[in-house]
């Protein structure tokens, strides 16, 4: 059973509904790029009642070119290192945030299997979160299971993030309003 389906997509004190809970409390707004996860973290914030207060959108690049072209992923990054990595995900958190016209960005990117990737085991995943204030979280994560397993721990993973960098140093990282574009 996944993260999800155990906690109940979009069930009250889930990491969904609390991030929502946060953004709406503030006036903010969020959107996903999304790769291993495609869709899921969009389909998690979208699956509690009221989202529409706060999700912005999601951009599903699975590809390597869609990173590159429609989320703005130095593709000289690209080239040298794969679309598995942390400075990715904070470019694809960063992209989308200035693509959909968001206060914040979230991206996962990584590994669900069944086989390597750019030279990454099963299991290596990437999530990043980027603000208002110019800061980007990135975390690399080191996940265990199937490919379901994988990808419901990254949806999980990154939302967890965002919410620990909307509640932690409020202050310093909440402070500038992104007014859309």
């Amino acid at each position: 059973m996944s993260a999800a389906e155990s906690e109940g997509a979009g069930a009250a004190g889930s990491p969904a509904a609390e991030v929502l809970r946060v953004l709406v409390d503030r006036g903010r707004t969020v959107a996903a790029a999304e790769s291993l996860t495609g869709g899921l973290v969009a389909a998690e914030l979208t699956a509690v009642p009221g989202a529409s207060r706060a999700v912005r959108g999601s951009v599903t690049a699975y590809a390597t070119e869609v990173k590159r072209e429609v989320l703005g992923v130095d593709g000289g990054l690209l080239a040298a290192r794969g679309a598995v990595d942390g400075e990715v995900a904070g470019q694809m958190a960063r992209g989308v945030r200035a693509l959909l016209g968001a206060d914040w960005g979230v991206a996962t990117t990584g590994v669900a299997g069944p086989d390597a990737q750019d030279g990454k085991p099963v299991g290596t995943v990437f999530v990043a979160a980027a603000g208002p204030a110019g800061a980007t979280a990135v975390r690399e994560l080191s996940l265990d299971g199937d490919r379901a397993r994988i990808r419901a721990e990254s949806v999980q993973a990154v939302l967890e993030l965002l919410l620990g960098e909307l509640t932690e140093n409020v202050g310093a990282k909440d402070t500038e309003h992104n007014g859309g574009n």
